[in-house]
Protein backbone atom coordinates (compact mmCIF):
# COMPACT_ATOMS: atom_id res chain seq x y z
CA UNK A 1 0.00 0.00 0.00
CA UNK A 2 1.31 3.43 -0.92
CA UNK A 3 1.89 5.67 2.07
CA UNK A 4 0.20 9.03 1.90
CA UNK A 5 1.23 12.22 3.63
CA UNK A 6 -1.49 13.86 5.63
CA UNK A 7 -1.93 17.44 4.49
CA UNK A 8 -3.17 20.19 6.78
CA UNK A 9 -6.85 21.09 6.41
CA UNK A 10 -7.45 23.78 3.75
CA UNK A 11 -8.52 26.36 6.34
CA UNK A 12 -5.32 25.88 8.34
CA UNK A 13 -3.20 26.09 5.19
CA UNK A 14 -4.98 29.27 4.07
CA UNK A 15 -4.60 30.76 7.56
CA UNK A 16 -0.87 30.03 7.50
CA UNK A 17 -0.49 31.69 4.09
CA UNK A 18 -2.48 34.73 5.25
CA UNK A 19 -0.38 35.02 8.39
CA UNK A 20 2.85 34.82 6.42
CA UNK A 21 1.52 37.55 4.13
CA UNK A 22 0.52 39.65 7.14
CA UNK A 23 3.97 39.35 8.69
CA UNK A 24 5.55 40.31 5.36
CA UNK A 25 3.37 43.43 5.40
CA UNK A 26 4.42 44.29 8.97
CA UNK A 27 8.10 43.82 8.07
CA UNK A 28 7.54 46.06 5.03
CA UNK A 29 6.15 48.78 7.31
CA UNK A 30 9.27 48.54 9.47
CA UNK A 31 11.53 48.76 6.41
CA UNK A 32 9.66 51.81 5.08
CA UNK A 33 9.87 53.50 8.48
CA UNK A 34 13.61 52.87 8.63
CA UNK A 35 14.08 54.26 5.11
CA UNK A 36 11.94 57.37 5.62
CA UNK A 37 13.33 58.12 9.11
CA UNK A 38 16.55 59.38 7.52
CA UNK A 39 14.62 62.41 6.18
CA UNK A 40 11.51 62.67 8.36
CA UNK A 41 11.06 62.66 12.16
CA UNK A 42 9.58 59.51 13.67
CA UNK A 43 6.66 61.56 15.06
CA UNK A 44 5.63 62.46 11.53
CA UNK A 45 5.90 58.83 10.41
CA UNK A 46 3.68 57.70 13.29
CA UNK A 47 1.03 60.24 12.28
CA UNK A 48 1.03 59.18 8.63
CA UNK A 49 0.99 55.50 9.57
CA UNK A 50 -2.19 56.18 11.55
CA UNK A 51 -3.99 58.56 9.22
CA UNK A 52 -3.23 56.51 6.10
CA UNK A 53 -4.48 53.36 7.81
CA UNK A 54 -7.59 55.24 8.96
CA UNK A 55 -8.30 56.43 5.40
CA UNK A 56 -7.90 52.88 4.06
CA UNK A 57 -10.32 51.60 6.72
CA UNK A 58 -12.82 54.44 6.25
CA UNK A 59 -15.00 52.78 3.54
CA UNK A 60 -15.38 49.66 5.67
CA UNK A 61 -16.16 51.72 8.77
CA UNK A 62 -18.63 53.88 6.81
CA UNK A 63 -20.67 50.83 5.79
CA UNK A 64 -21.11 49.92 9.45
CA UNK A 65 -23.09 53.12 10.08
CA UNK A 66 -22.83 55.49 13.08
CA UNK A 67 -24.98 53.26 15.29
CA UNK A 68 -22.28 50.59 15.27
CA UNK A 69 -19.87 52.82 17.20
CA UNK A 70 -21.90 53.74 20.28
CA UNK A 71 -19.93 52.80 23.38
CA UNK A 72 -19.82 53.18 27.13
CA UNK A 73 -16.26 51.86 27.42
CA UNK A 74 -14.56 55.22 26.88
CA UNK A 75 -11.95 54.53 29.54
CA UNK A 76 -10.85 51.30 27.89
CA UNK A 77 -10.71 52.88 24.42
CA UNK A 78 -8.73 55.88 25.64
CA UNK A 79 -6.30 53.71 27.61
CA UNK A 80 -5.80 51.44 24.64
CA UNK A 81 -5.26 54.44 22.35
CA UNK A 82 -2.67 56.07 24.63
CA UNK A 83 -0.78 52.83 25.28
CA UNK A 84 -0.95 51.83 21.62
CA UNK A 85 0.35 55.14 20.32
CA UNK A 86 3.14 55.14 22.93
CA UNK A 87 4.17 51.63 21.82
CA UNK A 88 4.18 52.81 18.21
CA UNK A 89 6.40 55.81 18.97
CA UNK A 90 8.89 53.67 20.87
CA UNK A 91 8.98 50.98 18.19
CA UNK A 92 9.53 53.54 15.42
CA UNK A 93 12.38 55.09 17.43
CA UNK A 94 13.90 51.61 17.82
CA UNK A 95 13.53 50.80 14.12
CA UNK A 96 15.39 53.98 13.16
CA UNK A 97 18.31 53.18 15.48
CA UNK A 98 18.59 49.37 15.47
CA UNK A 99 19.05 46.70 12.82
CA UNK A 100 15.60 45.72 11.56
CA UNK A 101 15.83 42.12 12.75
CA UNK A 102 16.83 43.18 16.28
CA UNK A 103 13.97 45.64 16.70
CA UNK A 104 11.45 43.15 15.29
CA UNK A 105 12.72 40.30 17.44
CA UNK A 106 12.42 42.26 20.69
CA UNK A 107 8.87 43.33 19.81
CA UNK A 108 7.99 39.65 19.35
CA UNK A 109 8.40 39.23 23.09
CA UNK A 110 4.85 40.60 23.28
CA UNK A 111 3.13 37.15 23.30
CA UNK A 112 5.36 36.08 26.20
CA UNK A 113 4.60 39.25 28.17
CA UNK A 114 0.80 38.97 27.86
CA UNK A 115 0.49 36.10 30.40
CA UNK A 116 2.74 38.01 32.80
CA UNK A 117 0.57 41.14 32.57
CA UNK A 118 -2.55 39.00 32.90
CA UNK A 119 -1.13 37.45 36.06
CA UNK A 120 -0.12 40.79 37.64
CA UNK A 121 -3.12 42.87 36.57
CA UNK A 122 -6.00 40.42 36.22
CA UNK A 123 -4.72 37.71 38.59
CA UNK A 124 -5.10 35.14 35.83
CA UNK A 125 -3.72 31.66 36.34
CA UNK A 126 -0.52 30.93 34.44
CA UNK A 127 0.53 27.28 34.21
CA UNK A 128 4.03 26.01 34.88
CA UNK A 129 4.32 25.02 31.23
CA UNK A 130 3.57 28.59 30.17
CA UNK A 131 6.13 30.00 32.61
CA UNK A 132 8.68 27.53 31.22
CA UNK A 133 7.86 28.59 27.64
CA UNK A 134 8.28 32.26 28.64
CA UNK A 135 11.66 31.46 30.20
CA UNK A 136 12.78 29.64 27.04
CA UNK A 137 11.54 32.56 24.93
CA UNK A 138 13.73 35.00 26.85
CA UNK A 139 16.69 32.62 26.45
CA UNK A 140 16.04 32.74 22.71
CA UNK A 141 16.21 36.54 22.78
CA UNK A 142 19.48 36.34 24.75
CA UNK A 143 20.96 33.97 22.16
CA UNK A 144 19.75 36.17 19.29
CA UNK A 145 21.20 39.37 20.74
CA UNK A 146 24.42 37.61 21.87
CA UNK A 147 25.33 40.26 24.49
CA UNK A 148 28.42 38.32 25.59
CA UNK A 149 30.22 38.95 22.30
CA UNK A 150 28.36 41.97 20.92
CA UNK A 151 27.77 45.47 22.30
CA UNK A 152 24.06 46.17 22.61
CA UNK A 153 22.50 49.53 21.89
CA UNK A 154 20.46 51.18 24.68
CA UNK A 155 17.66 51.31 22.10
CA UNK A 156 17.08 47.61 22.83
CA UNK A 157 15.48 48.80 26.08
CA UNK A 158 13.25 51.16 24.07
CA UNK A 159 12.11 48.25 21.88
CA UNK A 160 11.43 46.18 25.01
CA UNK A 161 9.27 48.98 26.46
CA UNK A 162 7.35 48.99 23.17
CA UNK A 163 6.77 45.24 23.58
CA UNK A 164 5.49 45.73 27.15
CA UNK A 165 3.04 48.42 26.01
CA UNK A 166 1.93 46.28 23.07
CA UNK A 167 1.25 43.39 25.45
CA UNK A 168 -0.75 45.75 27.67
CA UNK A 169 -2.88 46.92 24.73
CA UNK A 170 -3.60 43.33 23.68
CA UNK A 171 -4.63 42.51 27.24
CA UNK A 172 -6.96 45.52 27.13
CA UNK A 173 -8.45 44.32 23.83
CA UNK A 174 -9.17 40.96 25.39
CA UNK A 175 -10.95 42.72 28.25
CA UNK A 176 -12.93 44.88 25.82
CA UNK A 177 -13.91 42.08 23.43
CA UNK A 178 -16.64 40.88 25.77
CA UNK A 179 -18.71 44.04 25.26
CA UNK A 180 -17.11 45.84 22.30
CA UNK A 181 -17.26 44.70 18.67
CA UNK A 182 -14.19 44.53 16.45
CA UNK A 183 -15.57 47.52 14.52
CA UNK A 184 -15.68 49.66 17.66
CA UNK A 185 -12.20 48.64 18.78
CA UNK A 186 -10.72 49.37 15.35
CA UNK A 187 -12.61 52.65 14.90
CA UNK A 188 -11.74 54.15 18.27
CA UNK A 189 -8.09 53.15 18.12
CA UNK A 190 -7.74 54.55 14.60
CA UNK A 191 -9.45 57.80 15.61
CA UNK A 192 -7.65 58.30 18.93
CA UNK A 193 -4.22 57.38 17.58
CA UNK A 194 -4.62 59.72 14.60
CA UNK A 195 -5.62 62.66 16.81
CA UNK A 196 -2.93 62.03 19.43
CA UNK A 197 -0.17 61.59 16.87
CA UNK A 198 -1.17 64.85 15.16
CA UNK A 199 -0.51 66.96 18.27
CA UNK A 200 3.35 66.82 18.24
CA UNK A 201 3.35 67.90 14.60
CA UNK A 202 2.29 71.40 15.67
CA UNK A 203 5.98 71.81 16.62
CA UNK A 204 7.73 69.04 14.67
CA UNK A 205 6.20 69.20 11.18
CA UNK A 206 8.72 69.08 8.34
CA UNK A 207 8.10 69.54 4.63
CA UNK A 208 7.81 66.25 2.75
CA UNK A 209 9.68 65.60 -0.48
CA UNK A 210 7.52 64.47 -3.37
CA UNK A 211 9.26 61.10 -3.62
CA UNK A 212 8.37 60.27 0.01
CA UNK A 213 4.59 60.50 -0.37
CA UNK A 214 4.34 57.07 -2.00
CA UNK A 215 6.28 55.55 0.91
CA UNK A 216 4.01 57.22 3.47
CA UNK A 217 0.91 55.92 1.68
CA UNK A 218 2.47 52.45 1.46
CA UNK A 219 3.00 52.39 5.24
CA UNK A 220 -0.74 52.79 5.78
CA UNK A 221 -1.66 50.25 3.11
CA UNK A 222 0.80 47.61 4.36
CA UNK A 223 -0.20 48.20 8.00
CA UNK A 224 -3.90 47.80 7.21
CA UNK A 225 -3.35 44.78 4.96
CA UNK A 226 -1.29 43.15 7.70
CA UNK A 227 -3.95 43.76 10.35
CA UNK A 228 -6.75 42.45 8.12
CA UNK A 229 -4.71 39.42 7.05
CA UNK A 230 -3.81 38.56 10.63
CA UNK A 231 -7.41 38.96 11.80
CA UNK A 232 -8.70 36.74 8.98
CA UNK A 233 -6.01 34.12 9.63
CA UNK A 234 -6.95 33.75 13.29
CA UNK A 235 -10.63 33.56 12.34
CA UNK A 236 -9.88 30.58 10.06
CA UNK A 237 -7.65 28.60 12.41
CA UNK A 238 -6.76 28.62 16.12
CA UNK A 239 -3.62 30.41 17.25
CA UNK A 240 -2.22 27.09 18.47
CA UNK A 241 -2.20 25.83 14.87
CA UNK A 242 -0.79 28.82 13.01
CA UNK A 243 0.44 31.33 15.62
CA UNK A 244 4.05 30.22 15.22
CA UNK A 245 4.06 31.85 11.77
CA UNK A 246 3.95 35.28 13.43
CA UNK A 247 7.68 34.85 14.09
CA UNK A 248 8.35 34.83 10.34
CA UNK A 249 8.45 38.64 10.54
CA UNK A 250 11.99 38.34 11.96
CA UNK A 251 13.06 36.45 8.83
CA UNK A 252 11.47 39.04 6.54
CA UNK A 253 12.99 41.89 8.56
CA UNK A 254 16.43 40.28 8.48
CA UNK A 255 16.10 39.92 4.70
CA UNK A 256 15.15 43.57 4.24
CA UNK A 257 17.97 44.67 6.54
CA UNK A 258 20.54 42.55 4.70
CA UNK A 259 19.57 43.58 1.16
CA UNK A 260 18.84 47.28 1.72
CA UNK A 261 21.15 48.25 4.61
CA UNK A 262 23.78 45.47 4.51
CA UNK A 263 22.92 44.51 8.09
CA UNK A 264 24.82 41.28 8.86
CA UNK A 265 23.03 38.02 9.66
CA UNK A 266 24.80 35.65 12.07
CA UNK A 267 24.20 32.03 13.03
CA UNK A 268 23.21 32.97 16.58
CA UNK A 269 20.37 35.10 15.18
CA UNK A 270 18.90 32.09 13.36
CA UNK A 271 19.38 29.84 16.40
CA UNK A 272 17.79 32.39 18.74
CA UNK A 273 14.82 32.83 16.41
CA UNK A 274 14.35 29.05 16.29
CA UNK A 275 14.34 28.86 20.10
CA UNK A 276 11.73 31.64 20.31
CA UNK A 277 9.54 29.93 17.68
CA UNK A 278 9.63 26.65 19.60
CA UNK A 279 8.86 28.43 22.89
CA UNK A 280 6.02 30.35 21.25
CA UNK A 281 4.58 27.17 19.76
CA UNK A 282 4.49 25.38 23.11
CA UNK A 283 3.07 28.45 24.86
CA UNK A 284 0.22 28.58 22.32
CA UNK A 285 -0.43 24.82 22.55
CA UNK A 286 -0.51 24.99 26.33
CA UNK A 287 -2.90 27.97 26.26
CA UNK A 288 -5.23 26.07 23.96
CA UNK A 289 -5.26 23.05 26.28
CA UNK A 290 -5.95 25.26 29.31
CA UNK A 291 -8.94 26.84 27.53
CA UNK A 292 -10.57 23.50 26.63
Amino acid sequence: MIATTQLPPPRVFLAAVLLLGAEFCFASVSALVKYLSTDLPEEQLVFFRNIMAFLVLLPWLWRKGPGAFKTKAWGFHLSRGIAGIAAMYLFFYAIAALPLAQATLVLLLTPFLIPMIGRIWLHERVTRQTWFAIFIGFIGVFVFLNPVHMTLSPMIAVAFCAAVLAAFTKTLIRQMSGTESTSKIVFYFASISTVLSAIPLIWLWESIAQEHWLGLAAIGVFATAGQLGMTKAFSLAPAASVGVFTYSSVIFAAGFGYFFWQEPVYWHMAFGTLIIMVAGYFALRNRRRSEI
